[in-house]
């Protein structure tokens, strides 16, 4: 049976529907109707409280607010086996079945459509449009051929005709544009969209005797999605996705689907840990194989999704009873007794961190003016003021509050409490900032790496040609893995990094291994970075031109 989903209309979603009649074309649709989602909605706000603080400017926007629940919420899941044109596959309805279950069991209302033609498909996508509602939660799953033309991901309906090099633009025509299906949902305005891929197999076109299309079969990487969206493929950039792990697996699904389906049921996990988790796993049994699979994920959500209830310490904290308020700074100008301020009046700082030799910098950014902050890590003795710079602030006419602190190398993870005094001299806060040393550290060397690209490699003249790597050991923390190209556009061997010291995570000592030899008539070096959330860099491509005799 090939359902479509022309004739579906939004209200089905809220009514508990556990079957359809024998022969129907409609899709079936199973689940309840509501379910919180722990999933702030103030990705907005914080992005203004960034632009204002950096302009110096004064708001009032609206407060630090307690995350909001989504309307419903609402999954389509999509299989697609019986291809007619490209080689057909086996798991890929089962794989939607099961994650329909699996989403079904988390509080969504579940669309199954199988085997999709173009137009069923394109019917079906309409239906989905139509049951979203704004503040809702999406959950877009697909198990079938996919393919990449141009930095573009396509889904391959049944019907896709087989092509051959030069018919590109009849599979981009005959098949569905994944960016389309994220524009889509952004248009409904959802406020969370997950999209989930299990799409990376062989190319399908591929033909003894003939030139295949111009294109990669899998999918490519999703780097540049919009706020509210997260996205999982089932395997890398040129990684092929395993069906089986041996020809004695009789698991109905995916290695992909059956482990993050499970991972997706473990309470108190939010998806960043549930994505983390099927990566390490599936990488682990693809080694036991020693097939080379690891699922990436891109993460653009504004604060912690569970869809399997909120971690145990996360309740614990919401029901305990609030602190004392505390007492007054000390040596600031006479203020008011603090207080916790309203919502409405308040907007929380936030915090950026930067590793050095002697430690970890903490710049603290508000949006209202300031005349004195204070800090201390939680539950750790009194509250410090950090002082002043030589700096007069043109909105409250006095000297500014120094925004930042120092902590020490050995630094452990903790919550580093922030108050200030308002520019009526009220004390706000104290405000919570995460401070969790491992992830702050990858964070920032993530964002050196992307900003000095042009770095990752450099050459020289020496008794031969070499290819230093120094850069990329100096930040190695947030790397995965390296994998060069010599003279190929595709990086097909793995650049061994040394192990990350948290300690002194930038230190280079005797003996880590620097450069590599090239023959002399290498004429370029291709460079991925995998990072260590699991995302890939793009492509870089370094000429040997460019070296030095030094």
């Amino acid at each position: 049976m090939e359902p479509t989903a022309a004739s579906v209309e939004p209200s089905l979603w809220l009514d508990r529907l556990s079957s359809t009649a024998e022969g129907s074309n409609e899709p079936l649709f199973e689940g309840t109707g509501t379910r919180p989602i722990c999933n702030g909605n103030f990705a907005m706000t914080l992005r203004l409280f960034r632009i204002l603080a950096a302009l110096g400017l004064a708001t009032s926007l609206c407060g630090f607010a307690l995350p909001a629940h989504a309307a419903k919420r609402v999954a389509l899941v999509v299989g697609n086996n019986d291809y007619r044109n490209v080689p057909k596959l086996l798991k890929a309805v089962n794989d939607a079945r099961t994650m329909g279950d699996t989403l079904k069991q988390l509080g969504f209302s579940v669309m199954v459509a199988e085997n999709q033609s173009r137009q069923q498909f394109s019917e079906t996508l309409l239906a989905f449009d139509r049951a979203i509602e704004p503040g809702d939660t999406a959950f877009f799953f697909y198990a079938g051929h996919g393919f990449e033309i141009a930095g573009q991901n396509y889904l391959l309906p049944t019907d896709v005709p087989a092509a051959i090099e030069g018919q590109e633009e009849l599979v981009r025509d005959a098949s569905i544009l994944a960016d389309r299906i994220v524009e889509r949902l952004q248009n409904k305005k959802a406020r969370t969209s997950i999209l989930v891929f299990d799409a990376c197999r062989n190319n399908p076109f591929e033909r003894s005797g003939t030139r295949a299309v111009a294109g990669g079969g899998g999918l490519a990487p999703m780097t540049q999605l919009p706020e509210g969206v997260f996205s999982v493929f089932s395997a890398g950039p040129r990684q092929t996705a395993l069906d089986r792990l041996s020809n004695d697996d009789a698991n109905p699904n995916s290695v992909f689907t059956r482990t993050f389906a499970k991972e997706l049921l473990q309470p108190g996990e939010n998806l960043v840990q549930v994505a983390q988790r099927t990566r390490r796993l599936v990488s682990e049994m693809a080694d036991t194989v020693k097939h080379r699979q690891v699922p990436v994920y891109f993460d653009q959500m504004v604060d912690d999704v569970f869809l399997s209830g909120i971690a145990k310490d996360t309740a614990t904290a919401a029901a305990r009873p609030a602190d004392p308020p505390p007492q007054k700074l000390a040596a600031l100008p006479p203020v008011s007794v603090p207080r916790v301020p309203k919502e409405e009046t308040t907007n929380a700082p936030i915090a950026s961190f930067s590793r050095h030799n002697g430690g970890w910098s903490v710049v603290f950014s508000f949006a209202d003016p300031t005349i004195g902050i204070s800090w201390r890590m939680a539950g750790n003795g009194d509250f410090r003021e950090t002082g002043f710079i030589d700096t007069l602030d043109p909105r409250t006419r006095k000297r500014m509050p120094n925004p930042s602190i120092e902590l020490p190398p050995d630094a452990v993870a903790g919550t580093i409490e922030v108050r200030y005094v308002d520019q009526t001299g009220d004390m706000q806060g104290p405000f919570p900032i995460r401070f969790d040393p491992e992830a702050a550290l990858i964070r920032d060397q993530r964002k050196i790496l992307d900003m000095t690209a042009t770095s990752w490699l450099s050459f020289r003249e020496f008794n031969g040609l070499l290819v230093y790597y120094t850069h990329l050991v100096s930040y190695r923390c947030a790397i995965r893995e390296v994998r060069i190209g010599i003279d190929s556009a595709v990086p097909n061997q793995v650049l061994k990094m040394p192990g990350c010291d948290m300690r002194d995570p930038s230190a280079i000592s005797a003996g880590m291994p620097l450069y590599m030899k090239l023959a002399p008539a290498t004429q370029f070096v291709s460079v991925e970075l995998t990072y260590r959330d699991g995302s890939v860099s793009e492509i870089k491509s370094f000429r040997t031109m460019n070296r030095s005799n030094n």
